[in-house]
């Protein structure tokens, strides 16, 4: 098993479920959705000031909602429209995730939901291992979803000994990552390996496939998600390619489908007709050549950041550059001529206000501004189609970027004016 690491780079110690250290303004869950609040106002403000073209999208998440004009009378209609597209779903569904022709596949309202229906579902009463790459951790889901159903959870990273960890905790199910949302990778072999380990032992298991659903097979030559072994898949509709919506995508054996899909129902967890409509027409779009200009246009950002920014500070992921939060809060408080001793400020703070001024000064919205609670707080420019386009080019991105981080170092010594920035009105 991995060492567990319980503090950042400060001493701040990390919050186990979402992995970064909270502080005196992001305090907990109700915090950050109060910055996903405040940054949706800022992005209306601009859109309002400057129109629609004037924001782009730097999250990985296109989340557009290609239904066609017949499906809104038919494909939308709450009670017979899923039934009249249901095996269409299926069968695009299977070929996407490479599934058997007898596969189920059930549609949630997010990928986090199916996660934690599956838990909830499967887990019957026994731990979960959950199997990720090297340097990554488990999403926040697979670590509230455990919570909610009252399982250990045991985390392993892939170079690990994560077959010592199955025999040992005797799960009834494995979750395997093989793309975190950092883009750490697990490769296909171990996943394979972890997979049918799993089930000789008697487990399931689920692949975490949000991103490595198209990420791996078209960035990395891998296998299709169900070609690895798992008896469940899930992936996003809206990242790494697909246009959106906003929805997980669940394929595999059809009597675990139903009982996670079941479970999913419960807790209102069920996409809704127009949403399975939707992830159809996302699907059925699908062009691998879109992942492949996104990914292209995010690593040659990330290349041109780096000689601006420097190599210690952006690293380049398959998408786009990235900024740890340690490193961010580092260059911040280096910008401002302070010692980062008693900081007084977290490093999730920092990234959140690089967000909003990224937003509000220059259009570039990021996960920093609009993830949902639990997201990861580095700094993560992944640009969705057009994204550099509508924010002036990849010149005026990389100024945006020095300029913001000089920006916040004005607020290192207002406390005050941080919160504001980062929550608005925090009276």
């Amino acid at each position: 098993m991995q060492q567990k690491k319980f503090t950042d780079s400060f001493g701040n110690p990390l919050d186990p479920i979402v992995g970064f250290a909270r502080g005196r303004i992001i305090q907990s869950s109700v915090d950050e959705a109060r910055r996903l609040r405040q940054g949706q106002k800022v992005a209306a403000e601009r859109v309002r000031k400057l129109g629609p073209q004037s924001i782009g999208v730097f999250t990985g998440n296109q989340r557009e909602f290609p239904l066609k004009v017949e499906d809104l009378n038919t494909h939308c209609e709450e009670w017979v429209g899923p039934g009249l597209f249901a095996e269409e779903l299926r069968q695009a569904a299977i070929a996407h995730m490479g599934g058997l022709p007898t596969d189920g596949v059930a549609t949630v309202n997010r990928t986090s939901a199916g996660i934690i229906a599956t838990i909830v579902a499967l887990a019957e009463g026994q731990s979960v291992v959950s199997v990720v790459p090297p340097g990554g951790r488990s999403h926040a889901s697979v670590i509230r979803g455990c919570g909610i159903a009252r399982v250990e959870l045991h985390e392993v990273q892939g170079d690990k000994d994560w077959a010592a960890a199955i025999e040992q905790h005797k799960p009834a199910l494995v979750v395997i990552t093989t793309v975190t949302s950092s883009l750490e990778f697990l490769d296909d072999a171990v996943a394979m390996d972890a997979a049918g380990v799993a089930k000789a032992s008697g487990a399931k298991v689920l692949l975490d496939e949000a991103y490595g659903a198209r990420m791996r097979p078209v960035l990395r030559s891998g296998v299709l998600s169900l070609k690895l072994g798992g008896d469940l898949a899930i992936t996003n509709c809206d990242k790494a390619g697909l246009s959106g919506p906003r929805s997980g995508l669940l394929v595999g054996r059809p009597e675990l489908v139903t009982r996670v899909s079941a479970k999913a129902s419960e807790f209102g967890m069920e996409a809704r007709a127009p949403i399975a409509a939707s992830a159809l027409r996302s699907i059925q779009r699908f062009s691998p050549q879109d992942l492949i200009d996104e990914a292209q246009a995010g690593q040659k950002l990330a290349h041109a950041m780096r000689e601006r920014l420097g190599a210690e500070l952006v690293a380049v992921s398959d998408l786009g550059p990235m900024i740890e939060e340690d490193l961010a809060l580092k260059e911040v408080f280096r910008r401002a001529g302070r010692s980062t001793d008693n900081a007084g400020v977290t490093p999730a703070e920092v990234t959140s206000a690089l967000g909003m001024v990224l937003l509000r000064d220059h259009g570039i919205l990021t996960v920093n501004t609009h993830g949902q609670p639990g997201a990861r707080v580095s700094v993560r420019l992944k640009p969705t189609h057009g994204a550099i386009e509508r924010v002036g080019g990849m010149a005026r991105v990389i100024e945006a970027m020095d300029t913001s981080f000089s920006e916040v170092a004005r607020y290192v010594a207002k406390p005050e004016g941080l919160a504001q920035l980062i929550l608005g009105d925090t009276k």
